[in-house]
């Protein structure tokens, strides 16, 4: 629901009727300065004639708290009023505020109800959300192939999200024979657009030469640019291909940088690798307690090898080690 406005604002000015264009586009321009006074003085007296783009920019303006205190149910009276009368935004944003329960009860039901009529009308976004919850099982049953049709729909009109979502779809044969090929097609469009988990999907299809020919300085490219974007699974993979020498020179201590990065956000996978990193010494000075505080965070979260090599070394530690390991492994806590 962030950056409502200014979505809101288009729709303003592309369908307001003329006689009530001027004022809407006034409301507009003050909102653009942060005068949500005068945008609440010239929207208020059309949205109570009943004008549903006014209805919309001022339920905008009460869900984001500006001009007014922010008060969801508030925001969902005026969004109601735009949606019935077949305004797809506001149906749309409705759906959304029963999806997260903003102002009205929880209910997927209703959620994909005004989803749908949005979704009807072309709006790429209800499209998504529709095919999600299709998807998901929510709201309606489960049912893969109708969450591709709706996605499809969405990612045919160049939103990411819905691209990067066909993209896993074709990768897992969710609703459509698995096709690795297509599902590289559409994380590159994602990607493309700068879709951080596109891109690290796009690397490991390089890395793992599945949909296109092995290559791992093209897998490092993406990885590089996700985890750029502090995805924790992007910047784990880069610091394996360091610590590989795949795509890159090979280089520890880049490796630690990048595993440091992803198992300081909780990436459990990084955690039990840096917890190899300072039992062999490579990349970083050889350290059993940080080895033991690293596979223990791991181990708790299911990590395949981490409880065994966390005992390893309990083995060679005093019991003061191994109770400052364990406070360690207690105080620690993951980067926001």
């Amino acid at each position: 629901m962030k950056r409502l406005v200014p979505i809101v604002a288009v729709l303003l000015l592309l369908q307001a009727p003329p006689a009530a264009a001027q004022d809407l586009e006034r409301g507009w321009e003050a909102a653009q300065r942060g005068d949500y006074a005068t945008a609440l003085d010239e929207w208020r007296p059309l949205a109570e004639q009943g004008l549903a783009q006014a209805q919309l920019g001022l339920g905008a303006m009460y869900s984001e708290g500006q001009g007014v205190p922010q008060d969801y149910a508030e925001a969902v009276r005026w969004y109601r009023l735009a949606a019935e009368q077949g305004l797809a935004q506001a149906q749309f944003i409705l759906g959304a505020m029963y999806t997260e329960g903003q102002g009205v009860p929880h209910a997927f039901a209703e959620a994909v109800r005004w989803y749908r009529l949005a979704a009807e009308q072309g709006l790429a976004s209800a499209q998504y959300n529709l095919g999600f919850m299709y998807r998901e099982g929510r709201g309606v049953p489960q049912d893969y192939a109708e969450a591709v049709r709706w996605i499809w729909l969405a990612a045919d009109q160049s939103l990411a999200s819905a691209q990067y979502d066909l993209g896993v779809m074709y990768r897992e044969g969710q609703g459509v024979p698995q096709d690795y090929a297509e599902a590289v097609r559409w994380f590159r469009l994602a990607a493309e657009q700068a879709n951080a988990r596109a891109q690290v999907n796009i690397g490991t299809m390089y890395a793992e030469g599945q949909g296109v020919a092995q290559d791992y300085a093209k897998a490092v490219k993406w990885f590089r640019l996700s985890a750029e974007h502090r995805v924790a699974q992007a910047q784990h993979n880069l610091g394996f291909m360091y610590s590989a020498g795949q795509g890159v020179p090979q280089d520890y201590a880049e490796a630690v940088r990048w595993y440091r990065l992803a198992a300081e956000q909780g990436y459990a996978s990084a955690q039990y690798n840096l917890g190899v990193i300072y039992d062999e010494g490579q990349g970083a000075p050889q350290d059993d307690l940080l080895a033991h505080m690293w596979f223990n965070l791991a181990a708790a979260q299911g990590e395949e090898g981490a409880a065994t090599n966390r005992d390893t070394i309990a083995e060679r530690l005093s019991p003061n080690q191994l109770s400052e390991a364990q406070r360690l492994a207690r105080e620690w806590q993951p980067e926001p």
